[in-house]
């Protein structure tokens, strides 16, 4: 399985002419339409549950927004925003053209962004007098220093100190949060000055503060913090999986990613703590925010959670001559002579063989529709294990979680995974003209439509809610597996 790849990358570029073809948004549209609906393998089933005439509406409602679109930067986002309309995860629309922001452009988009009117000096000596933890303060989050101050019911967060082109002047207004009924709302502009609106701004602890995927950290003024939050941020940002001893009866393993690149890290944590596992009663595997990656990358961790066989439903394949090449790819291309030996690429042959005689068709190219994986041994301890999940999860660790759920120790604490899993098999191709990648799939699971995931996810056993802080659930589950 590949990873959650739903990206955009933003320039800014007008549209002219490559290899003696116009490139105009509409005519990149025009391919990107054609390419998906002829090879994505999950295109037909959303006609099918949307209908025909919802595709139509969105499509000309999507033209006619594209046939306004003046730069690279909007025509990215809009051919992103078609794409959603089949699904939210394993979609991609990528620029190839990496040209600078020209200055007169950075000039025009600061003259449309809003500057904050007061004195700087005189509010950070404000700010040395606050006594309470609230969303006021100085704070950070990457190269950005930034200024909240309330005004009225909404705060105002603005640039004090930044090395970003574009947002070098001090004051320029970087995020706001404001009411909205009982309830609070959040926009974080982007580099590019796009704004990022997002629900329910929070304070974590009193040194944090969560602003939809932003994390600032408080630089002033400073206050003594729950322990738990500074080791919620450690073990959350960490790059690298790694497990630690909770108590006496739980241990912690954390697994930032499965991506292919991470196998042999997650397999040495294993590998080193393999003896304390089997005799620690219970287990906690903290996956929040891991997109996906490679299934090779949680087996070594499937023999401590085994109690029963473990049935997984296989995929089948949208047989296109463009959707096929990449089997021939492997078999035939030096570039991938490293990666595959001679007897799988004459197998890559023969499954591109068997997919060009069935054109236009889904294929079954394994020997059974549903594999069931055995095991002799089922280990005494771990007793009890508890996965943290959250809406990061996506791809490859909801294939982890539904073969880990299938074990009588396991249990799920959390919140909804994001869902992009029956769709998959990620494959990428360059537009005509150069300027897009787009990335759609293969394959679709044959758990469709009986069990579906994509935009839908997977629930969790416990429901893990607002009252109970993200740098709390370590301790929450902590509690239920040691009642």
């Amino acid at each position: 399985m590949k990873k959650l790849f739903v990206f955009i990358i933003s320039v800014i570029a007008l549209a002219y002419s490559i290899n003696g073809q116009t490139c105009t948004c509409e005519s990149n549209f025009e391919w990107v339409k054609k390419t998906f609906e002829e090879n994505d393998a999950g295109f037909q089933y959303i006609i099918d549950k949307k209908g025909s005439a919802a595709h139509n509406i969105h499509n000309q409602q999507m033209l006619e927004k594209i046939r306004e679109a003046k730069t690279l930067t909007e025509c990215t986002k809009l051919l992103h925003e078609w794409l959603t309309f089949f699904r939210s995860g394993h979609i991609g629309i990528q620029q190839l053209i990496d040209e600078p922001i020209s200055s007169q452009s950075v000039s025009q988009t600061l003259q449309k962004t809003e500057t904050w009117s007061g004195d700087i000096v005189q509010f950070e000596k404000y700010i040395d007098t606050k006594k309470d933890a609230d969303f006021e303060g100085i704070w950070e989050v990457g190269a950005y220093k930034i200024g909240i101050q309330k005004e009225g019911e909404n705060y105002i967060g603005f640039i004090i100190e930044s090395d970003v082109e574009g947002w070098k002047e001090p004051g320029l207004v970087k995020l706001k949060i404001e009411q909205d009924g009982d309830k609070l709302k959040s926009t974080y502009f982007m580099r590019d000055y796009s704004p990022d609106k997002s629900d329910n701004p929070e304070l974590l602890g009193k040194s944090y503060l969560q602003i939809g995927r932003h994390t600032l950290k408080r630089l002033k003024p400073l206050f003594t913090d729950d322990p738990s939050v500074d080791k919620y941020f450690n073990a959350i940002n960490s790059p690298n999986p790694f497990m630690e001893e909770l108590n006496a009866t739980t241990l912690y393993l954390r697994i930032p990613s499965f991506d292919q690149s991470e196998k042999r890290a997650i397999d040495d944590v294993i590998a080193a703590n393999k003896e304390k596992i089997l005799k620690t009663e219970n287990l906690i595997i903290d996956l929040r925010n891991n997109g996906g990656g490679s299934d090779a990358s949680y087996y070594e961790l499937l023999p401590f959670l085994y109690t029963n066989p473990v049935r997984t439903v296989s995929v089948e394949f949208l047989s296109t001559t463009q959707n096929n090449q990449r089997f021939l790819d492997f078999a035939t291309k030096q570039e991938y002579q490293e990666f595959f030996d001679e007897t799988t690429r004459e197998h890559f042959k023969e499954l591109y063989e068997k997919l060009q005689n069935r054109l236009g068709e889904f294929v079954f190219l394994f020997n059974t529709p549903i594999s069931i994986d055995r095991s002799d041994t089922v280990y005494e301890f771990p007793k009890n294990v508890g996965i943290i999940i959250n809406e990061g999860n996506a791809s490859t660790t909801e294939q982890f979680l539904l073969a880990a759920k299938q074990s009588k120790k396991v249990k799920l604490f959390g919140t909804t995974t994001f869902g992009a899993l029956d769709v998959s098999n990620m494959y990428s191709v360059n537009s005509p003209c150069e300027e897009f990648q787009l990335w759609y799939c293969l394959s679709r699971s044959m758990r469709i439509p009986n069990m579906v995931i994509d935009d839908i996810g997977l629930q969790p056993d416990f429901y893990l809610d607002k009252t109970i802080p993200q740098y709390k659930w370590v301790e929450f589950v902590n509690g239920i597996l040691n009642q």
